[in-house]
């Protein structure tokens, strides 16, 4: 009896060796697939209204998308941008733009707060899908942008930072099923925040200053030629 237990520990320990081993060699699970919420990082001149970008990109193998049954496409969205410092933005606007551009929205809503703005779109699946590419390159898809008027106390060198809510910002279906919607909560969304680097404006040159050097070029051109 003593033998066939001490066996019997010998082929447990044994079993759990090539079990931890096994476990080991997989190395931890691969992450999840997310699609995607960006907003993008450019620069603005100073004075000057910014365009930024916004994007969805859809990636496959996610609780909404392309590859998915009819019903479980992304076809509404809730996407906030908090910005800061507010005192730099002299105002702004939050729009559709790109693929959602020339789609009629069932619902639209743009609610604006102190230092926050917000989009919400709902398109019909049947006469509105959202031609999403799916898995297409990153940031995706432009579905939207941001009209920045910056302040003229925006000095060169500010950071507008442009900050994803992770609460407000989401994906979901035309119907808004809670069992496909996709927020940063239940990890079947990223969100990538984007920023607005204000830079010198470089002022237009008026008509007299171009006449002025056009004439100065010419009169260098003749003594070059008579040279």
């Amino acid at each position: 009896m003593k033998l066939h237990a001490k066996s019997l520990r010998v082929i447990c320990a044994t079993a759990f060796a090539s079990l931890l081993a096994g476990l080991l060699a997989a190395g931890p699970a691969p992450p999840l697939p997310q699609d995607v919420v960006t907003v993008a990082i450019v620069n603005g001149p100073q004075f000057s209204l910014v365009d930024v970008p916004v994007y969805i990109r859809d990636t496959s193998l996610t609780t909404l998308g392309l590859d998915q049954p009819p019903g479980s496409r992304i076809q509404s969205y809730s996407i906030k941008v908090n910005y800061a410092p507010a005192s730099a933005v002299q105002s702004i606007t939050f729009t559709r733009a790109g693929i959602t551009a020339p789609l009629t929205p069932t619902f639209e809503s743009s609610p604006a707060s102190a230092g926050a703005i917000s989009l919400l779109d709902t398109f019909q699946e049947a006469t509105n899908l959202i031609p999403f590419t799916l898995n297409g390159l990153p940031p995706g898809n432009q579905v939207a942008h941001l009209l920045v008027q910056l302040s003229p106390t925006a000095t060169p060198g500010t950071i507008i930072t442009l900050t994803l809510d992770p609460t407000l910002t989401q994906l979901t279906d035309e119907a808004g099923s809670p069992a496909t919607v996709e927020t940063t909560a239940n990890t079947r969304l990223a969100l990538v925040n984007g920023s607005i680097t204000v830079v010198p404006s470089v002022p237009a040159m008026s008509h007299l200053v171009l006449l002025l050097l056009a004439a100065v070029l010419a009169v260098a051109g003749l003594r070059f030629f008579r040279s």
